[in-house]
């Protein structure tokens, strides 16, 4: 199990945020993002294990930078998101 506490904060120092005010809108997309994760991915997340607890702090952190934009998913993090998927055995959805 992800805790998200430990996500919020670690997406708050990588953007240098040092005050409280977004911490409801950084719960939010964390929520958000482990929830994907899980359900349309099909993954386990393990909280303990550190690389995937960086993908979901980095991944998280780029949704929040990127709220404005209609960019795509940067390689890095498609590219980790696959290998995630291949290494836990997740399931891909064919809609």
């Amino acid at each position: 199990m992800m805790d998200t506490a430990t996500v919020v904060a670690l997406v708050k120092e990588r953007l240098g945020i040092r005050t409280t005010v977004r911490d409801t809108y950084i719960t939010a997309i964390v929520d958000g993002v482990i929830k994907e994760l899980e359900d349309e991915k099909g993954l386990v997340l393990d909280g303990a294990n550190p690389y995937h607890l960086m993908f979901v702090v980095d991944y998280a952190t780029w949704r929040y930078q990127s709220r404005d934009s209609d960019g795509a998913m940067p390689r890095h993090l498609q590219y980790r998101l696959h290998n995630l998927m291949i290494h836990a055995g997740g399931v891909q959805n064919d809609v």
